[in-house]
């Protein structure tokens, strides 16, 4: 079984619970077990958060992009925003590291994509954006 969904939405974050459904209406021909379901979509609530509040700085007026493949084997993922990068990546996938700490932000984010995943990829460039690309195994 394969299939394949691209998507381009607004950095809005009333858009993520859209997205999480999206994601999950794909997979559930997979037969997830409610745990992988649950992990997959926290996933994505992360990076996308991610994307809004650092690589976007909060602007609702933003892209972001999405690619999600599901075949036998595996979910993978790929999110890209096309905002201000990531400086330092080594040191933002550190637990409880915050650019935002004004906005009592956990520094959590790559911590917890990372747990739940069985690869995960961060690729950035500053000034041009961001790249998460992870696998979930069955």
């Amino acid at each position: 079984m394969y299939n394949e969904i691209h998507m381009k939405f607004i950095s809005k974050r009333s858009n993520i619970g859209i997205i999480r459904n999206a994601v999950a209406a794909l997979i559930v021909e997979s037969n997830p077990t409610i745990t992988f379901l649950n992990e997959l979509k926290t996933v994505i609530s992360e990076a996308i958060t991610n994307c809004i509040v650092h690589g976007y700085d909060n602007k609702e007026d933003q892209y972001i992009d999405m690619i999600v493949q599901v075949n036998d084997e595996n979910v993978t993922c790929e999110i890209v925003d096309y905002g201000k990068g990531i400086e330092n990546i080594e040191q933002a996938r550190e637990p409880l590291f915050s650019t935002k700490k004004e906005e009592e932000r956990s520094g959590l984010g790559f911590t917890i994509m990372e747990m739940f995943c069985d690869t995960f990829l961060v690729e950035s460039i500053v000034n041009q954006g961001t790249k998460l690309h992870f696998t979930k195994k069955w």
